[in-house]
């Protein structure tokens, strides 16, 4: 068992030396950390398998190459990132020179969920990485082959006072959160992120929440039907919908619902067969407690497409559900598996007081050709970040931020974000000693009409 207060007591101490600062300790540690990957790449597919039933194809688009890519990305921009930010003073600092410096935090922790159990443990580990810090990974309990991957990984590549990964269950994120950290990074649900919240407040430590949320998809009477169905269902049952940017409902314009619900059956077909739950590759739900209240959704509505389920292998079949209202219990939390609500609306206006009358979700996407309609949903809806005309697609640009909120998180990050994220920004003023303006002290009517002036 990990002596949790030695350990970050130990990280510390490694911070305290200043060996995570020089830049090219940075660098060499995003290099072990891609090697590291090349060297496991076949062990982390098997682990996904055991775990959630990836495929290879699903591991390495939405896992394992989107961490190559963001170590990549860091790599190649780090030093520019690091720079002192020169900035500009008023009148009133004449001889002065201001700039802000880019200061890691600390110790951090990372607290990642079971779902995207590799990508969502180490993305946020890249930016502690870049900007300095040391890390402490708590990697899901239910995801566990690739939990103890991820410790057999990076304790055999890292020393444990740098980066290192604590496995355990509730019991042990709770010590995690009794310790003082620099900063913690939390993805999961809201409700745990309430309480890594108020921990965090008793150390007054920063925190990263990324959460979730009902997250709509909206598709218009102009849209591209064939190109929306696709999309819609690529991004709404890609591991079996637990993904927290998935389309959590839908709403379709009444004159187009049904053909776009024939073309998503189609496109379901195509991704799946005709017995998805006999697919080789298909996701199959975490575990028992997730299928089970997920199977009790199916029991209000009327199924347009799946249904059946394989208890024996956790599998839900891929799912549109209609005749759905906002008071059954599948609308009243996030969803998190595959199965997807369908409503119908005949004005955008009444969509968007439906979506605005719920709490802010994480994602939204739009799918019109009509450029005003799309504005109006960009400005009359608080969310995360979203697509028009696309879904999911938005979390894998490096030069946008990824995160919530209100409800559905607080912070971003990807690329530079992540940087930014763990790093402090301290200001510093340079004041010359060549001259003193005496403006600024107290001195009579003068200096005081003057002062006024050029400050009011």
């Amino acid at each position: 068992m990990v002596k949790i207060t030695e350990l970050v007591e130990a990280q510390r101490n490694y911070f305290r030396t200043g060996t995570t600062r020089d830049y090219q300790f940075r660098v060499e540690q995003l290099r072990k950390l891609r090697r590291m990957l090349e060297t496991y790449e076949t062990e982390i597919y098997l682990a996904l398998k055991q775990d959630l039933n990836k495929s290879t194809f699903e591991t390495f688009t939405t896992e394992l190459g989107f961490i190559y890519n963001e170590i990549k990305h860091t790599e190649r921009h780090l030093k520019d990132w690091m720079r002192d930010q020169s900035v500009d003073a008023p009148i009133t600092h004449k001889g002065t020179k201001s700039f802000i410096r880019k200061e890691p935090y600390g110790v951090t922790l990372v607290i990642s969920p079971w779902n995207y159990p590799l990508q969502l443990a180490l993305a946020p580990a890249i930016g502690a990485i870049a900007a300095g810090n040391t890390v402490i990974i708590k990697p899901s309990e239910f995801s566990q082959s690739t939990s103890s991957l991820l410790a057999k990984m990076i304790g055999e590549t890292f020393d444990s006072v740098y980066y290192t990964v604590v496995e355990g269950a509730q019991e042990v994120s709770e010590q995690l959160l009794q310790q003082k950290f620099d900063y913690i990074f939390f993805t999961g649900s809201t409700k745990v992120g309430k309480i890594i919240m108020r921990e965090a407040s008793n150390h007054l430590t920063p925190v990263t929440l990324e959460l979730g949320g009902k997250s709509p998809v909206i598709v218009d009477d102009d849209a591209n039907i064939a190109i929306a169905a696709k999309r819609i269902v690529w991004g709404k049952f890609t591991n079996a919908g637990q993904t927290c940017v998935a389309p959590d409902y839908m709403y379709a314009h009444a004159s187009i619902k049904d053909k776009l619900v024939q073309e998503m059956k189609k496109q379901l077909t195509l991704l799946y067969t005709e017995n998805a739950l006999k697919h080789d590759d298909y996701v199959r739900i975490i575990n028992k407690n997730q299928f089970d209240r997920l199977v009790t959704y199916l029991n209000r509505g009327t199924i347009l497409h799946g249904g059946n389920i394989d208890s024996s292998e956790l599998k839900i079949e891929p799912t549109l559900l209609d005749d759905i209202s906002w008071e059954d219990p599948v609308m009243q939390e996030e969803i998190f598996g595959p199965i997807l609500p369908i409503f119908s609306f005949e004005e955008v206006e009444d969509v968007i007081k439906v979506v605005t009358n719920h709490e802010k979700p994480l994602a939204l996407y739009y799918f019109g050709e009509n450029s005003k309609t799309q504005k109006q949903m960009i400005n009359a809806i608080s969310f995360g970040g979203g697509c028009i005309n696309d879904t999911l697609y938005h979390l894998a640009n490096p030069n946008m931020p990824f995160g919530g909120v209100g409800n559905s998180g607080i912070g971003g990050y990807h690329g530079k974000y992540s940087f930014d994220t763990f790093s402090h920004q301290k200001s510093v003023l340079k004041q010359t000693t060549k001259f003193d303006i005496p403006l600024r002290y107290p001195g009579g009517k003068l200096a005081f009409t003057i002062i006024r002036k050029l400050m009011k």
